[in-house]
C-alpha cells in the first residue's frame, strides 16, 4: 500500500485515500448546493402556505414544490449518501477505494441528471411534483434526469460494494465489517432496491413521455414508484442511524451495548423496511385488503422494532460511556453534562429524539388503514415526512458535516458560535413546523392545495379557525427553521472555502472532544462495565424508552377515538 496515496488525520486518527477524499468532497459540495437550492425553494413555499401572506401564484407555486421535493428527497440527501458510502468503506477501513475512475463517472451522472431535471422544471410543463403520476406528462428532460442521476448513484453503490472487496482482500479489518460499516451496507442494499425500482417505471415513463409508449397504467405506476418514492427514505435511515452510531462513538468513545442487536436492527430494515411503501396506497381501489394490512401493520411493525431498537442503543451506549467516566449521579446526569455546545453531539441527539416521536410514531400511525383514512392526502402527510426527512436524516448529516469540515476539509469552522445554536434553531424550528402541520393536516388542511381558502373557487370550503392559526404557525416555524439552514450552509461554505487551515498540529475546533478518534468506530463487539442503576447498565435510556412507549400508545388510541367520531352511529 503505497503510503503517498493516504493521508492520516493526526487528531481523529481516520485514514483518508486520497481519491475517495476528493470524491466526498465533491459529493458533499454539491449535495449542500442542491440543500441551498432546495432551502430557497423551502422558503417561498412556506411563505405561500402561510395564510397571511399567501406569496406566489398558483403555477409558481407548482414548480417549486415540484423542485424542492426532488432536490431536497433526492438529490441532496442521496450525493450526500454516497459521499458516507465511501467514508464507511474507504476511511472506516482504512483501505484504497475500488475504481476511483468509475466512482468519478457515477459522480459526473449524477451531476449531469441533477442539472438536467431542474432545468425541465424551471422550464416549465414539468410541474408534476415529485410523484410525476401519470396520465400527467411532464417533459421528458424531467424523467431523463432522474434517469441519469439514478445511474450515477447505482454506479457509487457498486463502488462501495467493490471497496468493501477490496478491504476483504487486503486485510485492512479483522473479523466482521464494523458496525457504522455494516449500517452504510444496509443502506447500499436498499438503495439498489431503490434505484433498480425507479428504472423499472422511470425508463418506460420517459418512453412514453417522447411518444415510444401509448399508454403507462396509472396504478401500476404508483404501485412500482413508491417502491422508489417511500424506499428513498429507507436509504435516509439507514443511513442517518450508521451516522448516530458513529457520532456517538466520535464524541464520547461510546460503544454498542450489543452489536450483534444492532446489526440484527440493521437486517431487519433490509428485510421489512420497504414495504412500509404500502402506506402510501391505502385508499387505491386495485390493491386487496389483505395485501395492505399485511404490508402496514405485521410487515411493518419488524421494522418499527428495528427503529426502536436503534433508538435504545444509540442513546444507551452513551449513558454507559458516560456513566464511564463518572457522570453517574441520578438518572440523568450524563445527558445533562453532555457535551450540549457541541453540535456534532446536539445536532445528532435532536435528530434522534424528532425522528423517534415525531416521525416514527406519526408513521405508524399513518401505517394502520384505518385511521390513515383520515389523514390520507392531508398536510399532515408532509408534517410525517419532515419530520423524518429533515429532522430525522438532514440534521443528522449537518452534524456529521460539523465533524468532517476540521477532518476532512482540513478547515478550521468558522463563526463558531453560531454553529453552536443552528442545530437548535433548524431542530425546534423544524419541530414546531412538523407538529402544526400534523395538527392542521388533522382538521383535514389540504396536501398539495395553493389555496387553502380557496378563493373565487366555484365550491368554497370553510377550515375551522384553528387550522388557519396552525398554518401561521407553520409559517412562522418554517422561517426559523429555514434560518437555520441558512447558518448551516453559510458556515459550511465559509469554513470550507476560508476557514483558517488546520495544521497536523492543530486542534479540530468544536468538533474536537476528549473521545475524538477513531478506533471507537471500528471497535468490535465488547460490552461494557456495569456503570448504571437499579439492576440496568443505562436506566436513563429505559426510563425514555417507556415515556416513548406511554406518548406512543396515548397518540394512537387518540387517534383511533378522532377516527370513531368521524362517522358516529346512529
Amino acid at each position: 500500500m503505497s503510503t503517498e496515496v493516504f493521508r492520516v488525520c493526526p487528531i481523529s486518527g481516520l485514514q483518508f485515500h486520497k481519491p475517495a477524499e476528493w470524491l466526498m468532497k465533491s459529493l458533499a459540495v454539491a449535495g449542500v448546493v442542491m440543500l441551498l437550492i432546495g432551502g430557497a425553494e423551502a422558503l417561498l413555499i412556506t411563505l405561500t402556505r402561510w395564510p397571511a401572506v399567501h406569496l406566489l401564484p398558483a403555477n409558481s407555486f407548482y414548480q417549486l414544490l415540484t423542485s424542492h421535493g426532488v432536490n431536497m428527497l433526492i438529490f441532496w440527501l442521496i450525493f450526500f449518501e454516497i459521499a458516507v458510502l465511501y467514508f464507511c468503506s474507504s476511511t472506516l477501513l482504512r483501505c484504497r477505494l475500488a475504481t476511483p475512475r468509475i466512482a468519478w463517472l457515477g459522480f459526473a451522472l449524477m451531476i449531469i441528471g441533477a442539472v438536467v431535471n431542474n432545468l425541465a422544471v424551471m422550464k416549465g410543463n414539468a410541474s408534476v411534483m415529485m410523484t410525476s403520476y401519470v396520465p400527467m406528462p411532464a417533459n421528458p428532460n424531467f424523467y431523463l434526469g432522474l434517469i441519469l442521476f439514478a445511474v450515477g448513484a447505482l454506479i457509487g453503490c457498486f463502488v462501495f460494494l467493490g471497496t468493501l472487496v477490496v478491504a476483504k482482500e487486503e486485510k485492512t479489518y479483522e473479523g466482521s465489517i464494523p458496525l457504522v460499516t455494516f449500517g452504510a451496507l444496509t443502506a447500499c442494499i436498499i438503495a439498489v432496491f431503490t434505484i433498480a425500482s425507479g428504472a423499472i417505471i422511470l425508463i418506460p415513463t420517459y418512453l412514453w413521455s417522447i411518444g415510444y409508449i401509448n399508454h403507462i397504467d396509472p396504478a401500476t405506476y404508483r404501485l412500482v414508484w413508491w417502491a422508489l418514492g417511500h424506499s428513498s427514505q429507507q436509504i435516509n435511515v439507514a443511513a442517518h442511524v450508521s451516522v448516530w452510531y458513529a457520532i456517538a462513538a466520535i464524541v464520547f468513545g461510546a460503544r454498542p451495548l450489543s452489536e450483534k442487536v444492532s446489526r440484527t436492527a440493521f437486517f431487519l430494515y433490509i428485510a421489512f423496511l420497504q414495504l412500509a411503501s404500502a402506506h402510501h396506497l391505502l385508499v387505491d381501489p386495485g390493491l386487496s385488503s389483505e395485501w395492505k394490512i399485511f404490508n402496514t401493520s405485521y410487515a411493518m411493525y419488524l421494522a418499527v422494532l428495528a427503529s426502536m431498537v436503534h433508538g435504545l442503543t444509540v442513546p444507551g451506549a452513551i449513558e454507559v460511556a458516560q456513566r464511564e467516566k463518572g457522570f453517574t449521579n441520578g438518572l440523568f446526569e450524563w445527558l445533562r453534562k453532555a457535551p450540549w455546545g457541541n453540535p456534532v453531539f446536539s445536532g445528532m441527539f435532536i435528530s434522534l429524539v424528532g425522528f423517534g416521536f415525531i416521525g416514527g410514531i406519526s408513521g405508524v400511525v399513518m401505517g394502520t388503514e384505518q385511521i390513515n383514512i383520515i389523514i390520507h392526502n392531508t398536510i399532515y402527510v408532509p408534517g410525517h415526512f419532515h419530520a423524518t426527512v429533515v429532522i430525522g436524516t438532514t440534521l443528522a448529516f449537518m452534524s456529521l458535516t460539523y465533524f468532517l469540515i476540521p477532518t476532512l476539509f482540513r478547515r478550521k469552522v468558522m463563526l463558531a458560535g453560531l454553529a453552536k445554536w443552528q442545530p437548535y434553531l433548524f431542530g425546534f424550528g423544524m419541530a414546531v413546523f412538523t407538529l402544526a402541520m400534523m395538527g392542521a393536516g388533522t382538521l383535514g388542511v389540504q396536501r398539495r392545495h395553493w389555496d387553502m381558502a380557496f378563493t373565487n373557487a366555484a365550491l368554497g370550503f370553510d377550515y375551522p379557525a384553528s387550522a388557519y392559526t396552525l398554518m401561521g404557525i407553520v409559517g412562522v416555524a418554517g422561517v426559523a427553521a429555514v434560518l437555520g439552514g441558512i447558518i448551516f450552509i453559510l458556515v459550511t461554505v465559509l469554513s470550507i472555502f476560508f476557514g483558517k487551515p488546520v495544521s497536523d498540529e492543530a486542534g479540530y475546533g468544536i468538533a474536537a472532544s476528549r473521545a475524538l478518534r477513531a478506533e471507537p468506530i471500528v471497535v468490535p463487539d465488547g460490552g461494557h462495565a456495569a456503570a448504571g442503576k437499579l439492576g440496568f447498565a443505562a436506566p436513563g435510556t429505559f426510563l425514555l424508552a417507556i415515556f416513548f412507549l406511554v406518548i406512543f400508545v396515548l397518540y394512537y388510541v387518540v387517534n383511533w377515538k378522532y377516527l370513531a367520531s368521524v362517522w358516529p352511529l346512529s
